[in-house]
């Protein structure tokens, strides 16, 4: 996109679009590379991150988006020093907290994704906390993916499949693809048709590995903390123009 044109010029030429994504999956990647750059703790980096978080979920919600999938942190996070790690998860707990009525007076419906159950305890309550209070919204749908891996996500869909088979209540040549599916975290939500992925690397860390099977990718270079609104516009201009064919030849119907 040219940077002749305006946020609002961008955010109209995303409304004039005749295909939308419905559900977009983001990557936020690059606190880090964007504190050293500033000579700032990596803590920092991730305090501003959340800024651009912010701008995120108001950007497709004036757009439309139905579905806005986050991955916060992932499975593999807990390897990272300590005392980053115990910032992050304070970061988390507190953010949300504070965005909970926010959230809730958008109608966004809010739900998370991961193994919940090794959170710390007080970020386990304000992601209970804020289910509860979104349950019922009409909105778009914000899934936080924390404590999340691809590959874990599989493992205890596999685990769930498996308890069933042995307790009598499902035969091995029943688990097909619907089977799978209905054990993921998130088995409501629709398939990702856009992966957004700030940060210029080139790969999906491990993210929604089921689900992004015909997913549709957009890489940036920018850091996620310079995240604004009309890179958002962007991907999903560039998407608009994009032809999905879902494995078929000729464009899908």
């Amino acid at each position: 996109m040219s940077e002749s044109i305006t946020e609002d010029e961008a955010r109209e030429a995303v409304k004039a679009l005749n295909r939308l994504p419905r559900h977009v999956a983001v990557i936020m990647d690059g606190n880090g590379r964007w504190a050293r750059q500033h000579g700032l703790p990596r803590v920092l980096g991730h305090q501003e991150g959340r800024n651009a978080t912010r701008r995120l979920v108001e950007a497709c919600g004036e757009i439309g988006i139905e579905v806005l999938s986050i991955f916060s942190f992932s499975a593999e996070n807990w390897s990272r020093p300590k005392d980053e790690v115990q910032a992050l998860m304070q970061l988390i707990e507190t953010s949300l907290d504070e965005e909970i009525e926010e959230l809730h007076a958008r109608q966004v419906r809010f739900v998370a994704s991961g193994r919940l159950q090794e959170l710390p305890p007080g970020l386990r309550g304000i992601i209970e906390k804020a289910e509860a209070r979104m349950a019922g919204n009409t909105g778009m749908v914000l899934n936080l993916a924390i404590n999340y891996g691809g590959r874990a996500e599989l493992v205890d869909a596999c685990r769930r499949l498996a308890t069933r088979v042995l307790a009598g209540e499902l035969q091995p040549a029943e688990i097909d693809e619907d089977a799978i599916r209905s054990q993921l975290y998130a088995p409501e939500l629709p398939d990702p048709d856009l992966v957004f992925r700030p940060g210029g690397q080139m790969r999906i860390s491990n993210f929604l590995l089921w689900q992004v099977a015909y997913a549709e990718l957009y890489v940036t270079p920018i850091l996620w903390p310079d995240f604004q609104k009309r890179h958002l516009f962007e991907a999903v201009l560039c998407f608009g123009r994009r032809e999905r064919r879902f494995g078929r030849v000729g464009p899908a119907r």
